[in-house]
């Protein structure tokens, strides 16, 4: 901007961000924030190339300082509108954390690993944000088409825990939770210890609580009809190590109860 002074240039920042702020996507209250960098040339003999280069560096040490905590509101906003969904509840997180993170322990995974496993558990559905309520809550059984949207939601969720310094360690996770162990699960059709771990826990796991809680589509199993279904898909759908592990976990939780 030629004859524009250091006051102007923080004016006119100053005013794209107001005018950003507040902004909606597609009807959602995504909060956005603009990186923006400056420089001043002074001289007629300095380099414009070098003061583009200097406005880079400082438009990117902006982006670094200011990056981690607007994703942070992008997360805590994506996770409200799951709530508000009924796609996830604070009790089906606390479950599936609690009941991963005992699973876990048994097979002497570090604190860190431990910890992770209950971040998957929480988030691992993120994805289900970009899938529409008729399918989502559908009582029926879904249709091919339908199916086929339904499962975008792991790679809709792996895209979101990307962009996220928060999440973007378990991003691969949550492409994968729905993986089978025999290779017929999605997106990869990735089989056995090709799957990671994590996954194979959250699977058991999150399917046993799944089962045991109503659903718009099915009424809840007994504990025992859950068991027995774990059991029938070992092998199959899920790790059969794990299901015994499981197994045990449950027992050992009966009988502290």
């Amino acid at each position: 901007m030629p004859h524009t002074d250091k006051y102007t240039a923080e004016k006119i920042i100053d005013k794209i961000r107001r005018n950003t702020n507040g902004r909606k996507v597609q009807g959602v209250p995504f909060p956005l924030y603009v990186s923006i960098g400056y420089a001043m040339v002074e001289n007629i003999n300095t380099d414009i190339k070098e003061a583009q280069k200097t406005a880079e560096n400082n438009m990117y040490r902006e982006k670094l300082h200011h990056g981690r905590s607007k994703k942070s509101s992008i997360i805590k906003t994506l996770v409200n509108m799951l709530e508000a969904r009924d796609i996830i509840t604070q009790g089906h997180s606390l479950r599936t954390q609690s009941l991963a993170a005992k699973l876990a322990k048994m097979l002497n995974m570090s604190q860190r690993q431990i910890d992770d496993i209950k971040l998957l558990a929480i988030f691992h559905d993120i994805g289900k944000v970009g899938v529409p309520d008729m399918i989502l809550f559908k009582k029926g059984p879904l249709t091919h088409e339908e199916r086929l949207i339904m499962q975008r939601h792991t790679e809709i969720g792996h895209r979101i825990a990307v962009s996220s310094p928060e999440l973007a360690h378990i991003s691969d996770w949550i492409l994968m939770h729905h993986e089978w162990w025999d290779g017929n699960g999605y997106p990869l059709g990735i089989k056995g210890e090709e799957i990671p771990i994590e996954c194979r826990i959250l699977a058991i796991v999150d399917a046993y609580d799944a089962m045991t809680k109503d659903r718009p589509y099915r009424a809840a199993m007994s504990h025992e009809e859950a068991i027995a279904e774990l059991k029938r898909c070992a092998g199959t759908q899920f790790d059969p190590f794990l299901v015994e592990l499981f197994l045990k976990v449950l027992e050992e939780e009966a009988q502290t109860a």
